[in-house]
């Protein structure tokens, strides 16, 4: 099992790797990574255009569970708000934000489908 665990966190980090590329090309900047609260983690803290952004990354190397996307349920949902709201109180200056996600998903042929879905938490 502790091989499993070690093959998540690659692939885990493979996909951080290529969200936070995504993001930097797409004009965003990347002020904080794997940012650790009492609520879980959140993948990645953005800024675009003076706005905050928390981005959740999902990443899948097959579709035996699903699309990277439908791991997000209402209780991930709630951890996810709670970070923000924790990395908001110490963070003040930051008045407007959104909750991002990143679903990446790596086909058997290599091919890479990257999806960004923006404001999840409206």
């Amino acid at each position: 099992m502790e091989n499993m665990s070690g093959w998540k966190q690659v692939v885990g980090k493979w996909g951080e790797d290529l969200a936070a590329k995504y993001l930097t090309q797409h004009g965003y900047q990347i002020v904080a990574r794997n940012f650790r609260t009492p609520h879980g983690e959140i993948d990645l803290v953005a800024l675009r255009a003076g706005q905050l952004v928390f981005v959740e990354v999902k990443t899948r190397t097959s579709r035996t569970y699903g699309l990277p996307e439908e791991s997000i349920t209402p209780r991930k949902q709630a951890h996810m708000l709670s970070a923000a709201e924790h990395y908001l109180e110490r963070h003040p200056e930051h008045e407007t934000w959104q909750y991002d996600v990143m679903a990446i998903e790596r086909q058997r042929s290599g091919k890479v489908d990257i999806q960004h879905f923006e404001n999840v938490l409206a």
